[in-house]
């Protein structure tokens, strides 16, 4: 049975039918229609953000916490730009997302009418496909091809602009049902390249499982996967920033995170390894370090539903083209099938080499007893939250790489975090979009004063909705990491890595109508998260922390994993020319 409607009420029939049922957005004059019909419906929640910018970093940390495609509704001209960020943040992180954009009418198009921009322009280089509609008709096939290719292949962002005559016009609504697509990527692997990693994996002495974002993103059933080879293997295991909670933190062959501000043992497995098995991950320059000293001496094995990664970076000796969760299965099947074998007393001998690098102890800092150290108050609030539903976002900066030391993950769907664009201003809209998706949950943000001044308008959105956020904000009144780079490639020049004028966070939070709360003491620390914690409302934590602390252990820039900085390292000269380019 057709129906006629207009384009505005297609939009709003297509997302239900896509099964949505909260948009973040913020209205405009080019969007009037669209929000006209979203007033006169129930089934979606709407999220009015105070700035575009934070609709997309909401829209995607629902979209990491839920599973879900996360959406978003801006106006035309600024609105569309103003969303450019959470695009290319969206874009480098595989989030899948659906932005709609209202658009000037389409006879005004190219006149420079008020509130014009060229959104499909901007956004082509941001988004993985992006439509202009011009046509009614074809408004709602559009729709829901832009959900499929949002979510089908390696997830990521999408926009639809469309212009105000369009959602005007009425034409007849095509169904999700009756709609195809062209776009389908790879998902099953050829068996003959699974089962040369099978044959590898069975002489393996010195194995390592690197994982990346891209087993959470195909799904839980590519983490159940991942743990069950991992434990049937025995074979150690590590992650990247955006992989945590993909294999346990609690779990035995767990290495923690590896990288440039990773663990020592994590990178010295990675550097040493004669088998790598890459799984999801995109050999990003924060985990290669140099690239001719990357793991010289290993057989590289990657896993990755999107071709284009496969030898982008570092040539691959073994290339699976697939989803995790297919992949993951059939090598499962195969090197089962071939008696599940592998070299164990080596792959002992190797845990053994890797427990000497563990004694080392690279997450040991000097404690205080005047001024609370960074590293500390994660300990502490690893240690009060542990057994909870929670969840966690960070902004971008010394916090970030603390937080994901220092806090574990059991599971996945439970980090938010900007990795690949590192967007200042991300954490406090994403767990707005993550507490939308999770009501009942402890939703914490660890954020700097910094960051977290980037977007805190969206505090608006939180008490606006009820939302029980907590803003944990480690405040060293400095941009600690670009402090500590000028401390490393800069003598100590501290060019403009500070704020003279920060403002009091409590009386911020209360001007909200949020809870400040404000922690200077070590002593006082334990009271005053579950205070944080205990409270039913949205939370501004300002926790002063030591100013000068640098982020250890690290890996400068330039250099090898083998050459890891730890503790109180010496950072006069750690960086030389070639890897100050890199910073």
């Amino acid at each position: 049975m057709t129906r006629e409607m207009t384009g505005a009420k297609m939009v709003v029939q297509a997302l239900k039918e896509q099964g949505v049922d909260t948009i973040f957005g913020y209205p405009g004059g080019a969007v009037l229609p669209i929000y006209d019909e979203i007033f006169l419906q129930n089934d979606i929640r709407h999220v009015l953000v105070r700035h575009e910018q934070g609709a997309v970093h909401a829209a995607e940390g629902y979209a990491r916490a839920s599973g879900k495609p996360g959406v978003v509704l801006v106006t035309s001209g600024p609105g569309a730009t103003n969303a450019v960020t959470g695009l290319t943040n969206a874009l480098l992180d595989s989030t899948p997302i659906v932005v709609l954009t209202g658009q000037v009418p389409t006879f005004m198009i190219g006149s420079d009418a008020f509130q014009e921009a060229d959104t499909i322009g901007i956004t082509r280089a941001c988004t993985k496909h992006n439509w202009l509609v011009k046509d009614t008709a074809r408004l709602p096939q559009i729709i829901h091809e832009a959900f499929h290719v949002a979510t089908t292949g390696r997830p990521g962002p999408v926009l639809i602009d469309i212009p105000k005559d369009v959602q005007f016009a009425t034409d007849v609504y095509t169904p999700r049902q009756s709609v195809s697509s062209h776009y389908a990527p790879q998902t099953s692997a050829d068996p003959d390249i699974i089962a040369e990693l099978a044959a590898a994996m069975e002489t393996a002495k010195r194995p390592v499982f690197y994982t990346g974002g891209g087993v959470i993103n195909s799904g839980p059933e590519a983490c159940r996967l991942l743990r069950e080879l991992v434990d049937a293997t025995g074979f150690p295991v590590t992650s990247t920033l955006m992989g945590l909670g993909a294999y346990p933190a609690s779990g035995s062959n767990w290495l923690g995170m590896l990288g440039m501000h990773g663990l020592y043992e994590a990178n010295l497995a990675m550097h040493g390894c004669d088998l790598m098995i890459n799984i999801g991950a995109r050999f990003d320059d924060r985990i290669t370090g140099r690239l001719d000293a990357f793991s010289p001496k290993s057989v590289k094995a990657h896993i990755d539903i999107d071709p284009s990664s496969i030898n982008k970076v570092i040539k691959t000796d073994i290339p699976i083209v697939g989803d995790v969760a297919s992949v993951l299965k059939d090598l499962l099947r195969i090197w089962t099938a071939r008696g599940a074998r592998t070299d164990a007393p080596a792959v002992a001998a190797w845990h053994e080499q890797i427990n000497e690098w563990r004694k080392v102890d690279c997450l040991s800092f000097t404690p205080s007893e005047k001024t609370i150290k960074p590293q500390y108050a994660l300990q502490r609030l690893e240690a009060l939250t542990k057994g909870r539903e929670r969840y966690i976002c960070t902004d971008v900066g010394q916090h970030q790489m603390w937080a994901a030391q220092y806090l574990h993950f059991d599971e996945p769907n439970h980090w938010m975090t900007s990795g690949g664009l590192g967007t200042m201003g991300y954490g406090l809209p994403a767990s707005v979009g993550v507490q939308m998706a999770h009501s009942d949950a402890l939703v914490i943000n660890v954020a700097g004063e910094a960051s977290w001044l980037m977007n805190m308008q969206e505090m608006g959105t939180a008490v606006q909705y009820r939302l029980p956020v907590k803003q944990f904000i480690l405040n060293n009144e400095r941009l600690g990491m670009v402090r500590q780079w000028q401390e490393l490639l800069h003598g100590g020049r501290y060019s403009q890595s500070w704020s003279e004028a920060l403002p009091d966070f409590v009386k911020l939070a209360e001007a909200f109508g949020a809870k400040g709360i404000h922690c200077s003491d070590p002593a006082d620390l334990d009271d005053a998260i579950m205070e944080m914690i205990n409270y039913d409302g949205p939370v501004v934590f300002d926790c002063l922390v030591e100013r000068h602390e640098n982020c250890f252990p690290m890996i400068p820039s330039g250099k090898a994993h083998n050459e890891m900085l730890l503790g109180e390292a010496k950072t006069e000269g750690a960086i030389g020319a070639d890897g100050a380019v890199l910073v």
